[in-house]
């Protein structure tokens, strides 16, 4: 019997949950910052969690906390992203 995370496709899974709640409350935060006019996050640093796995996290929280919604590089970076982990995804559960 397994262990729940000797299997590689688990420690994906809950590695990719991870990344994707943090993102979410990561754009919570800078939206709260941005209407109190304080210290923001760099937006290299929100694009970043897209890239490490948690687009979909990201994509949502845009679009649940209004954020960063009508700037293009976040509207095609992050679907972009979101598309290279699904297929990185397919790959990984497929072999």
């Amino acid at each position: 019997m397994k262990g729940f995370l000797t299997d590689h496709s688990t420690a994906v899974l809950v590695y990719l949950l991870m990344i994707n709640l943090c993102a979410f409350i990561v754009y919570g935060i800078d939206k709260r910052r941005a209407k109190k006019k304080r210290w923001r996050i760099p937006e290299i640093t929100l694009i970043m969690f897209s890239a490490l796995g948690g687009g979909i996290g990201s994509l949502a929280g845009m679009f649940f906390w209004h954020h960063k919604t009508k700037k293009l590089k976040f509207l095609f970076a992050v679907p972009a992203l979101i598309i290279l982990w699904i297929a990185a995804a397919i790959c990984i559960f497929t072999l």
